[in-house]
């Protein structure tokens, strides 16, 4: 039961939404407090400087206990210490790199955000905040390192979304192949399941053919030892540079036409269990296991659409980010005490919706930006959302109706760019990752004595 219990609660912080549902403040407050970041102290070695930070040997030991109590958990060998240091230490790297991007974009998680999504974790746990706060010192974790790293979390996948799926496209011709393939308006078939494990070996941009050449040695070497026997999980801890790679390459259950056209080609034949060869993509070097596959449904015809109200506040030179969060946090204060939620968005939105009362009619999956798409979903009927942060500002929305509609072509068109999105948000995120690792300033010290 202990060795399952981390993994349990890594994974559903990683799922996250970017603003979890409303639990008062005062719920919460007595229990959780913020720490910073763990100073440096006496005997404690550094083993990496990024830019003007730096991980200690403590950091890395803690991290390194995680991924080891992970891994147990998933009945996976434990890989050689230097190995396992070495992987761990490139993760925490390229999470700081990132980290420090967010702060410079302005990308903030404030307490009581994280004080609700916490909460929520103990929830999936089936337990009280008090009963997981317990669970976890038992486990030998402490609760303020576990509540930051749960801020790092989320902020990292604030960071994927502002600095890579905003940014995607499909192009028509794009849409038209994947309609072709995948059916025809109104008419497409719900696609089928599959559960990936993954291994990457990255090739830098503008690798010289000898750096090609080592890299995909390096691949070959991880599929013999695939062959020869070995645990898939413990070669993908050792060898891939994915950031699933610490938790055994595993991707989990996706439908097909969320994925890569390579990985899904790169398993098409193969069974449960089975291994592909090595493919190549403009990342690197891929080796994919097939965990398992689910056959698709009949015909999917209806989508969802949602009925919501938003209010929305700017930000410019007048008003900070902060101020318009807690302006929002007011508002909402208000509605939660009864305000007229149409009357406070003629008075205070920003939007051009303001003269609806901040109505925004019936929404299809795919209209608004994901942020605001993902805490929408996430709402039930007539629950006000905590403050959300998109491109154009901070927003409160309500959901006041659900209703399946048909789709029309171009919303067909709309659902069919979306999956392509998200068939091209992995590989896009690796690559920018890769791009803002080489721009770091990097010195690891790990062999130090």
């Amino acid at each position: 039961m202990q060795s399952r219990f981390v993994p349990m609660m890594l994974a559903a912080a990683l799922l996250l939404p970017t603003a979890p549902r409303a639990l008062a403040q005062s719920q919460l407050t007595p229990q959780l407090s913020s720490t910073p970041r763990p100073r440096v102290v006496l005997g404690d070695r550094i083993v990496a400087v990024i830019n003007d930070e730096v991980i200690t040997r403590r950091e890395l030991d803690e991290r390194v206990n995680v991924v080891k109590r992970d891994l147990n958990g998933r009945g996976v060998a434990i890989p050689p210490s230097d190995a396992l240091d070495s992987q761990v230490l490139e993760r925490l790297i390229q999470d700081r790199a990132q980290t420090q991007w967010a702060k410079e974009m302005g990308i903030r998680i404030d307490d009581a955000s994280l004080d609700r999504a916490i909460l929520r974790i103990a929830q999936q746990n089936n337990m009280t905040l008090t009963q997981f706060r317990d669970r976890l010192e038992k486990d030998g974790i402490p609760f303020n390192k576990f509540r930051e790293d749960i801020r790092n979390d989320i902020i990292l996948n604030r960071v994927r979304e502002q600095a890579v799926e905003r940014n995607l496209a499909c192009t028509d011709g794009e849409i038209e192949e994947f309609l072709k393939t995948n059916g025809a308006a109104g008419q497409q078939n719900v696609p089928a399941e599959i559960n990936l494990a993954h291994i990457l070996v990255v090739v830098p941009e503008n690798a010289s053919p000898e750096q090609i050449e080592q890299r995909r040695k390096r691949a070959e070497e991880a599929l013999a030892q695939i062959k020869g026997g070995a645990d898939f999980a413990r070669v993908s801890v050792t060898f891939s540079d994915a950031p699933e790679a610490l938790k055994g390459g595993e991707l989990g259950l996706r439908q097909e036409d969320r994925l890569p056209q390579l990985f899904v080609d790169a398993v098409s034949k193969i069974a449960p269990g089975a291994v592909s060869d090595i493919v190549r993509s403009a990342n690197g070097f891929h080796i994919l296991k097939l965990i398992e596959r689910k056959n698709g449904g009949g015909p999917k015809i209806a989508v969802e659409q949602i009925h919501a109200r938003h209010i929305l506040i700017k930000t410019n030179e007048l008003v900070s980010q902060d101020q318009a969060r807690r302006r929002l946090e007011d508002l909402r204060e208000r509605l939660v005490n009864k305000a007229d939620f149409a009357e406070l968005a003629r008075l205070y939105s920003n939007d051009g919706s303001r003269d609806k009362g901040g109505d925004l009619g019936w929404i299809y999956p795919g209209d608004t930006v994901p942020e605001f798409e993902k805490t929408m979903n996430e709402l039930k009927v007539g629950e006000i959302s905590q403050p959300v942060q998109t491109q154009f500002g901070w927003h409160l929305i309500q959901v006041m109706e659900r209703r399946n509609a048909d789709m029309s072509q171009d919303r067909v068109r709309a659902a069919a760019c979306a999956a392509i999105k998200d068939r091209k948000a992995d590989e896009a995120y690796q690559e920018w990752a890769r791009q803002l690792r080489d721009r770091t300033y990097v010195e690891i010290r790990l062999e130090d004595r």
